[in-house]
């Protein structure tokens, strides 16, 4: 049959009104995302508490402005970075901070007035703090903290001389933090979460964190030189673009889609800092409110929206520099031209130092999905077999934290502007059919945690089928093994049915899945991302 073509008036109606609900997408995947336990809310307000008392702290101890913002920046990265499993690391991290954060202080002060020695001394700083990334959570939080306060030394110019004022500064700040965080407002759990998946393995230069090293000094290198190129004064925004597109990502695509929600959201905070910061002139009460607004937005949109968190970030810099009193219109300009500067040394960096491609990465992170399918089965299997030792609930909470990692290696693909139209349906396919795996096994769990919904014989005949869908999945060249024979009489229990039923259901999606993951040249993730 063939299509009918609407006519051109429908057509441009058509198109404004998915322009207008693509616009409502993004603010409600940035303020209306769904945030379990308001944990969002609690940890943005809280921040705003800890970054306010941090400032009001420093300020009061009679140190200048700019100590004020290094104690301030101090408590944000403190509340933003820590990301340790436990309370108890989370204290020990921060308690670090000052190890990393004052020795590079001084370093970068001293290397003021020498810019060959200082650029060659940032440079070591980016490599060291992306490669201790291998040491976990504490090692990310250290690098950053690191990175920043030799960064903060560019923004405020600062020299030996200052340097009192801004260990004092970053101590008070860690000091005020720490105390709402882990005294005054302790809204982590007491209880560790499921530990984070571990890094996709590699040895030597394969490894990711010494790849990252290498891509981020190349990329943060490129940025410099260019940076420097365009301004003496203000190189370093393009260095700190380099350096935060390479936090959180493990591909060529994440990268490039990472830059370049970066720079969508840099553009749209200068946007309002033209309305908003330049006409306020620095004025302190107004703009110490706006700064505690971004402040709010930053932690608020962070997980949700990278743009719209760039957003805050941009908007609140030119707060800074309004206080500072050089802010004006071409300075934000500029801090756009640096933006761009940057996120064109890390996709430069990406493509041609030690390259990730989307589909390597992906499908290392699905194998391992479905691996944690196998294991949910298994401990479930053996639970309802009368095994009380067997928890498929870890497995469960491993496998939710998997499927967060395929979306964001898969994000490349996804995102609208992406040219692989086929890919793009093949890999929502592919989500889609993960997701409910995901699903059969919380509610198979579920069933297996209920005792006496076991001793079915039936469920282990329909476990065996699972198992032998996901070997030829995993291993397409394998010949799976036979399902075991019913065995004795089933008991037909409720519960065993409903285990039943998500064991046929486990079965279907992950057959189903077969599909898009095996289409193409390459399947699903065949792309030059």
């Amino acid at each position: 049959m063939a299509l009918r073509i609407p006519a051109a008036p429908f057509s441009c109606r058509v198109s404004h009104t998915r322009r207008r609900k693509g616009r409502k997408a993004v603010l409600k995947r940035a303020f209306v995302a769904p945030d379990p336990g308001r944990a969002r809310l609690r940890t943005a307000t809280r921040a705003v508490l800890g970054v306010g008392l941090a400032v009001t702290v420093v300020a009061l101890s009679g140190l200048p402005l700019t100590a004020s913002i290094t104690g301030g920046l101090a408590a944000l990265l403190a509340l933003f970075t820590v990301a340790d499993p436990t309370v108890r690391r989370q204290a020990v991290t921060t308690a670090l901070l000052p190890a990393v954060g004052l020795p590079v202080l001084a370093l970068a002060s001293a290397l003021h007035g020498l810019p060959l020695a200082r650029d060659a001394a940032f440079l070591a700083v980016v490599f060291c703090g992306v490669y201790a990334r291998r040491w976990g959570p504490r090692g990310n939080t250290l690098g950053i903290f690191g990175f920043m306060m030799f960064f903060a030394t560019q923004f405020l110019h600062a020299v030996p001389t200052q340097l009192p004022h801004l260990y004092a500064a970053v101590l008070l700040g860690l000091a005020a933090a720490g105390g709402v965080r882990f005294a005054v407002w302790p809204i982590e759990r007491r209880t560790p979460p499921p530990a984070a998946p571990a890094p996709l393995g590699a040895r030597g230069l394969a490894r990711a964190t010494t790849r990252q090293a290498f891509q981020t000094a190349f990329a943060c290198g490129l940025a410099l030189a260019v940076g420097q190129l365009v301004s003496q004064e203000r190189w370093y925004w393009a260095v700190g673009t380099a350096w935060w597109i390479f936090v959180n990502t493990a591909s060529r695509g994440e990268t490039l889609v990472r830059g370049f929600r970066r720079v969508v959201g840099t553009l749209a905070g200068i946007a309002a800092g033209l309305l908003v910061a330049v006409p306020l002139h620095g004025a302190p009460a107004p703009t110490a409110a706006l700064v505690a607004l971004c402040v709010f937005g930053i932690f608020y949109t962070a997980a949700p929206s990278y743009s719209w968190m760039m957003f805050f970030v941009t908007v609140m810099a030119g707060l800074l520099y309004g206080l500072l009193g050089v802010l004006h219109p071409g300075l934000l300009a500029l801090r756009f031209e640096q933006t761009l500067v940057g996120a064109a040394g890390a996709a430069v960096a990406v493509a041609v130092v030690l390259p990730v491609t989307t589909h390597a990465a992906t499908d290392a992170w699905i194998r391992r999905a479905l691996l944690a399918v196998r294991h949910c089965t298994a401990e479930s299997t053996r639970r309802l077999a009368g095994d009380e030792s067997a928890d498929p609930g870890p497995h469960v909470a491993e496998l939710e934290l998997l499927l967060t990692k395929v979306r964001v290696s898969l994000a490349p693909l996804l995102h609208p502007l992406s040219p692989l139209r086929a890919r793009r349906e093949r890999a929502l396919a592919v989500l889609a059919h993960l997701d409910d795996c995901a699903r059969q096994a919380r509610g198979l769990a579920e069933v297996a945690a209920d005792p006496a919904a076991s001793h079915d014989a039936r469920l282990t005949a329909a476990c065996d089928r699972v198992e032998s869908a996901l070997l030829a999945l995993a291993a397409p060249g394998e010949t799976p093994g036979a399902a075991t024979g019913p065995g004795a009489a089933p008991h037909h229990h409720p519960g065993a049915e409903t285990a039943l039923a998500h064991l046929r259901d486990l079965e279907a999606s992950l057959a189903s899945l077969a599909t898009p993951l095996r289409e193409g040249p390459r399947g699903v993730f065949a792309s030059a991302a």
